[in-house]
């Protein structure tokens, strides 16, 4: 895609200059084939960093509002995040919503893509890693594809909250081994054929607690909020 092209083309550009960025642990991506990244998300920027350090095309899901917003500049930006591949999701759309979610990222991997998702569902509102939501689990426990978790530090301080234009800071992204969940596929499903609820929130948590290894945050077992409004 053009639109991807040359956005990471210019993220690999910031990254080698203004954004000085360590990159560890590339050897435990795929390089073909169907691959489920998971990892913290600090600022709005995580996702094209993550662009410009993986060689591999990356699918990213984005909330719905990206693709809804009214006027030209609503329009302008769906059509960005639509040139990007961007998947729309619907935050708050309950149990129906989350099983699109899933059924939506199974068929990516089904294609073979390479798709990247932030658990906690929105960015960190106070530097700490939150709770993950059992989306990413549930993705991973349908179809077995390799979960590659990582993390991500410094972007905060490259666009902190409130913030549009990025800030000159280093920035680091470490990709860990991917992890062994094998067993946890053999549980007893749920009589609908989706994972029992302790088994989402088992890998999960398992999940979780290695991102926050790989980006050094504290994990705090309480759910991420929407961040609120810097004063201006």
């Amino acid at each position: 895609m053009p639109v991807y092209r040359a956005t990471r083309a210019l993220m690999r550009l910031a990254a080698a200059t203004a954004c000085p960025t360590t990159v560890e642990g590339l050897e435990h991506l795929p390089r073909t084939g169907p691959v489920l990244l998971a990892g913290n998300h600090l600022a709005a920027c995580d996702t094209f960093f993550l662009m410009a350090a993986v060689p591999r095309r990356l699918v990213f899901f984005g909330k719905r509002e990206y693709f809804t917003a009214p006027g030209p500049r609503g329009r302008a930006l769906a059509a960005y995040c639509g040139g990007l591949g961007f998947q729309p999701v619907d935050r708050r759309g309950g149990p129906a919503a989350a099983r699109r979610f899933v059924a939506t990222g199974a068929t990516l991997l089904a294609g073979g893509a390479a798709l990247a998702i932030y658990p906690e569902g929105t960015r960190s509102p106070d530097g700490r890693l939150h709770r993950g939501r059992p989306g990413t689990a549930g993705i991973a426990l349908t179809t077995g594809a390799p979960l590659v978790p990582f993390g991500i530090a410094g972007t905060d301080l490259v666009q902190p909250i409130g913030s549009t234009l990025l800030r000159p800071h280093r920035v680091r992204i470490r990709f860990g081994r991917p992890l062994d969940y094998s067993a946890l596929r053999h549980r007893p499903p749920r009589p609908d054929g989706a994972p029992a609820t302790a088994t989402l929130r088992e890998l999960t948590t398992q999940l979780m607690h290695r991102i926050a290894e790989l980006s050094e945050q504290p994990y705090v077992d309480t759910p991420a909020t929407p961040p609120l409004p810097v004063p201006r």
